[in-house]
Parts: C-alpha cells; sequence; structure tokens
C-alpha cells in the first residue's frame, strides 16, 4: 500500500510561484481572509470554524433574510452553536452579507451551494455556475476557490474553470501559479454529534499540484485531516461513491423490507440485527419511508446522467433509486389498506403523520419522505392530513400546483384517539411512543419507533415486520 507523504513532503516537491508563497504564508500566519459563498447546513458551520481559529470570515448568501437572521444573532443550524455564532458576529470575526460586493480583499473561497435536479432529474448546476460568474469578477493573484457543492465529475474542470478562466487569461493570470482551483466534497451530517466539520477528514483535489497544495494547507487549520487525490475529478467521483453506497444498501434493505412483508411473519429488523451480529464483511443498513436529505436521493441522478454522457447506463444504481423512491408508495398502500378495515371513507379520513424532518432529531426537510408522505395523501383525497414536529413547526407542501403552508399540531390523548391513521415518518426522540402506542387507533411505524413498546402491538403495523 503506497504511503501518503506529509504536507510538508509535498511542498518541498512544488516549486512554489510567488502568488502560492504569499498565499501560504497568509494561510500561516491567519491573516487570509476567507469566503464562504452560501450559509446552509454545509457553508454555516464551515464559515464558524474558519472564524473560530482566527480567520477574518466573510459568509455570502443571497438570501437576505437568512443573512439578517444571523446579523442578528439569530441560528437556524442546530449543528452550530448558538453561542459561538453570536460571539462571532458580534466581534466582526464573521461577517454576514447577502451580495458579492466588499469580497475584493478575500483570499480564499469556498463554494458551498445547492446542486438540486431538473423535474426530468438532471443535474442543476445553475446555481454553481452563478458564484462562479461573481468570483471571476474580483479574481486576482493569490486567490483559492473550492468547490464543495456535490455535483458530477468534470465539474470543477469543464465548468468552474473556464468561467474563472474567461476573466483570468484577461488578467494574464494563470491557474496553479497566479490563482488557485481545488474540489473537496462536503461530508456534513446533520444532528451528528459525534462527527462534525472540524474532526470528518475531508478530501482534496486540485487543478495542479499547487492547487491541491495550498488549498490542503488551509483546510488544515480547521479540519482534523486531509487526504489529497490527484485531481478534482476523483474527488467529485469519490463523493458521489460515499452517498451511492448508501442509497444502493438502502434500497437493498427496503426491498427485503417489503418481500417480509408479501412474505408474512419475518420481521426484517430482526433480520438486519441478526446479521448484524456477524463482525466482518456486512453492514448493518435499516429500511425507511424513503430517502431524504439533499444528497442521497440527489446523487444516482448526477452519476447516471453524468455515465449517459460517456454511453454508459448505470443500471445497478438507477435501479437503487427507482426503488427508495417508490417507498413512499408502498406507505401510501398500507395506509389505504389500514383504512379500508375501518368503517370511514377516503374522504372522511383522518392521518396524522409524525415526524416530516428526512432524519431522526434533526429539522431539514429536504426531499423528506414524509413530506412526500403527506401531498400523495391529499392526491388521494384523504379528507384530512395533519402533522407533527417539534423540530420544524411550520413548512410548505404542494397540492393541486399550489404551495400549501402547514403548522406543526400539538399531539396528546384527544388528538391522538382523533386520527383513523397515525404514520411514525420520522422517529425523533422527542415523541412519547408509549402514549401514541396507547391511543392511537392504528399506527404505521415506518421507522421501527415502536418496537420497543410491548403493550398494544395489535394495532401497530411495522414497516417489514411481515404485516404490511
Amino acid at each position: 500500500m503506497r504511503e501518503r507523504s506529509t504536507l510538508a513532503e509535498r511542498r518541498t516537491s512544488i516549486s512554489s510561484s510567488q502568488a502560492q508563497s504569499a498565499l501560504l504564508e497568509k494561510i500561516e500566519r491567519k491573516t487570509a481572509v476567507v469566503g464562504v459563498v452560501g450559509l446552509g447546513y454545509v457553508g454555516l458551520p464551515l464559515a464558524v470554524e474558519f472564524a473560530k481559529k482566527g480567520y477574518q470570515t466573510i459568509g455570502i448568501d443571497l438570501s437576505s433574510e437568512r443573512v439578517l437572521r444571523l446579523q442578528s444573532g439569530d441560528n437556524y443550524i442546530a449543528d452550530v452553536e448558538t453561542d459561538e455564532l453570536v460571539e462571532l458576529i458580534e466581534s466582526g470575526h464573521l461577517i454576514a452579507q447577502d451580495s458579492f460586493a466588499h469580497t475584493d480583499s478575500v483570499d480564499a473561497f469556498f463554494v458551498c451551494v445547492p446542486t438540486p435536479v431538473t423535474e426530468n432529474k438532471d443535474p442543476d448546476i445553475s446555481h454553481i455556475a452563478s458564484a462562479a460568474e461573481e468570483l471571476a469578477k474580483t479574481i486576482r493573484p493569490g486567490q483559492l476557490f473550492v468547490l464543495k457543492s456535490t455535483t458530477f465529475p468534470n465539474t470543477t474542470e469543464g465548468v468552474f474553470l473556464p468561467i474563472l478562466e474567461k476573466v483570468a487569461t484577461t488578467r494574464s493570470l494563470e491557474v496553479g501559479k497566479d490563482y488557485f482551483l481545488a474540489f473537496s466534497p462536503e461530508r456534513i451530517d446533520p444532528g451528528n454529534p459525534q462527527y462534525t466539520t472540524s474532526n470528518t477528514p475531508v478530501v482534496v483535489g486540485g487543478v495542479t499540484p499547487a492547487c491541491t497544495e495550498v488549498c490542503s494547507a488551509l483546510l488544515e487549520k480547521i479540519v482534523s485531516e486531509v487526504y489529497p487525490v490527484s485531481s478534482p475529478k476523483v474527488a467529485e467521483m469519490e463523493k458521489l461513491l460515499e452517498n451511492i453506497f448508501r442509497s444502493v444498501n438502502i434500497a437493498l434493505v427496503n426491498e427485503m423490507a417489503q418481500l417480509c412483508d408479501r412474505i408474512g411473519g419475518i420481521s426484517i429488523w430482526e433480520v438486519v440485527d441478526a446479521a448484524a451480529t456477524k463482525p466482518f464483511g456486512y453492514m448493518p443498513f435499516r429500511p425507511g419511508p424513503g430517502l431524504g436529505g439533499h444528497c442521497i436521493p440527489i446523487d444516482p441522478y448526477y452519476l447516471s446522467w453524468f455515465a449517459r454522457s460517456h454511453d454508459f447506463e448505470t443500471s445497478f444504481v438507477t435501479l437503487s433509486a427507482r426503488v427508495n423512491d417508490h417507498m413512499p408508495y408502498y406507505v401510501i398502500q398500507a395506509v389505504v389498506r389500514a383504512l379500508a378495515a375501518q368503517p370511514v371513507g377516503i374522504s372522511d379520513a383522518r392521518v396524522l403523520v409524525l415526524g416530516v424532518a428526512f432524519k431522526k432529531d434533526v429539522d431539514d426537510i429536504r426531499h423528506s419522505p414524509s413530506v412526500r408522505l403527506i401531498e400523495l395523501l391529499e392526491r388521494l383525497g384523504v379528507g384530512t392530513v395533519d402533522y407533527s414536529d417539534p423540530h420544524v413547526p411550520k413548512m410548505e407542501t404542494r397540492r393541486d400546483g399550489e404551495t400549501i403552508t402547514r403548522e406543526s399540531i400539538s399531539i396528546g390523548e384527544d388528538e391522538l384517539r382523533s386520527y383513523s391513521v397515525v404514520v411514525v415518518g420520522t422517529d425523533h426522540t422527542a415523541f412519547d411512543y408509549s402514549e401514541i402506542a396507547e391511543h392511537a387507533s392504528v399506527i404505521i411505524d415506518t421507522r421501527n419507533a415502536l418496537g420497543h413498546i410491548l403493550h398494544n402491538r395489535d394495532k401497530i403495523l411495522l414497516l417489514g415486520g411481515g404485516i404490511f
């Protein structure tokens, strides 16, 4: 196995340009000004880490509402400590602004913008291109640009770099000599208290070796381990592999869950726990109502689109994405069967969805399967569809082409009894599952949240429990 060289060894093997040497010196002395474009779940924690380490940091987000919240000390990211954020804002170490104005002094830009898909599941990198266009306007010697948004291979070199070069060439600036460009994918796991921005290793792939070195040197100031690779394409592809690995394995266990339900008498949850006793060659994944968050539901489509452009079909990856996309519909079928067993018509039925965040104990509803469940239930014609989520007091859904604003309801004995079916979509710790099992009429549990409840088992329908 090839041993990786240390950063110091890599530096001695690269003849530094004047711009590179000057930037490395700024990084070492912490006089480099850091800019973070996009202050969401990735960008804000990153900006906070740089500011905490003593770097003057400028956060840029085109949402004026988001910037105003930060300027007033209103923290909207649970993984960021509010007291730390307030102190950094008040001290001026972290500045939030809603435009690219006054960024001439920035030495290193990190681009953390959304990368969604279109209605046809094709990549939408318009936010990346827009950010690159803005950054190119003030490009100068001694600047570093780092793309962190998850995307397909060749975005950094095939999209971001040409935009910078349009201006850079007119100013006789050469990448890897006068300015530097790299891709370093984000590895944020919302709600994970163990692995944070500072202690999760990151990968760096620069357009040139000098680009990799400069980016690594800066990230090593805030991250415990930096792993350099040979190119941005490798870093872009490894990020897709990380998330598609999870997508494929979740699809496998979701399909197994459906099979267990079809057979009857077999619980996928017990099967997974039993398999997990094997100390090698197996990693446990558990079923659910579908995939959520920004990356895992999206990345298979980024890879499949990229593969098609090279006359290659990622059949296995695409199939896993379809299995996961189908899971909300599978849960809807369970709701219909549960309602059919009651003396109530669809139009008079009342369904409560517990938890709309895409994962446990967070407030992130991006691509949440629970949100999709609510929209599908209303399309089905269910009379009343409500939700309760202690982390999401208000949200928006789509109904008949219109945006509907919803508010979380409080649940108690009377509320639980008033619903025909209660669906556990997200297994938040704050829910009182004993009370839910006691007072709800029928519970469809998609997360095995009530697996430990021993009473009222007859009213709990467990996904993959051989009961659906």
